[in-house]
């Protein structure tokens, strides 16, 4: 009889004992209940001692977490609504005012109550800075805001805002239609200014090049004058002295040249009378020979 009851005694000792002791990883920290009230905690990993039936451990996770806000629509300075995604990263950094903060609701709740934490840090800075600022490249010194406002208010939930990062910044939906044409027709005027100054640069460079050919025909038609006069000249000096030499002879080839020009093909035609002066060769050359005067007579 008295070994039959020793194994349900065991039995509920042993479960008593097991349900004394709870055990805390390196990614955890736990804190030890008794009627919802903080009495230990933990922060180290090992094996920890409750009271059981009377006191119960929760447990939060210590690792940095993640939140990713709800796209916020904001106003700069210069009244240019601008939306805003953010992305931060937190800790747990004291589990027993995190207990006290968030009660029973734990990360969940701690997250929604981050995140509006996050928005209000948000629209404070953006709200001090014209859009220009908040949509450039760099926006360090804006997001190093944001993060001290928000480390600054969730240290009351016991928990560090490490970084936040502006994941998005852009117009509104609405805006970006008229946004792109008000782009567009700037770009298409910084165009056309172009082509305007191309066009004037390119009819100074004609009107230059029209110069120019100007200039060099009248200079080469001066050199062409100038080289046909001292030819001209020349050919006379050679004439009058090849006359001064020989009349017949000079008289001679002026007959040749005579008929050499006027005989060419599809010259203009020629009507004479038979005996004229043309078709008597020698008296034509005895002509020639004796000048304008007699050559008149004739």
């Amino acid at each position: 009889m008295r070994a039959q009851l020793l194994i349900p005694v065991g039995v509920i000792a042993l479960g008593v004992a097991l349900s004394s002791i709870y055990t805390v990883d390196e990614r955890e920290k736990a804190l030890v209940l008794q009627f919802g009230e903080v009495v230990s905690s933990r922060t180290e990993p090992g094996i920890g001692f409750k009271i059981p039936l009377f006191q119960n451990v929760v447990k939060y996770d210590d690792r940095i977490l993640a939140l990713s806000t709800q796209p916020l629509e904001v106003t700069p300075l210069d009244d240019r609504r601008l939306v805003v995604d953010a992305f931060a990263r937190w800790r747990i950094v004291d589990a027993v005012k995190f207990r006290e903060a968030v009660g029973g609701g734990g990360e969940g709740f701690a997250k929604n109550r981050l995140d509006g934490i996050l928005n209000n840090a948000i629209r404070e800075v953006m709200g001090s800075v014209p859009s220009t600022a908040v949509l450039s490249d760099d926006r360090t010194a804006l997001m190093n805001q944001i993060r001290n406002i928000a480390r600054r208010e969730a240290n009351a939930l016991g928990i560090d805002v490490i970084d936040v990062r502006l994941t998005r910044t852009d117009l509104p939906d609405q805006n970006l239609q008229s946004t792109y044409e008000r782009m567009r027709a700037e770009r298409q005027r910084e165009a056309a200014d172009e082509r305007a100054r191309g066009g004037e640069a390119a009819q100074r460079v004609r009107a230059s090049a029209d110069r120019q050919v100007v200039e060099l025909t009248s200079e080469a038609r001066k050199q062409a004058e100038i080289v046909r006069g001292q030819a001209d000249a020349e050919r006379n000096a050679i004439y009058a002295e090849a006359y001064g030499k020989d009349e017949s002879f000079f008289a001679f080839t002026r007959a040749l040249q005579f008929y050499a020009d006027s005989l060419k093909a599809n010259s203009t035609s020629l009507v004479t009378e038979p005996d004229s002066l043309y078709f008597d060769y020698q008296r034509f050359v005895r002509s020639l020979e004796a000048g304008p005067e007699t050559g008149s007579e004739n």
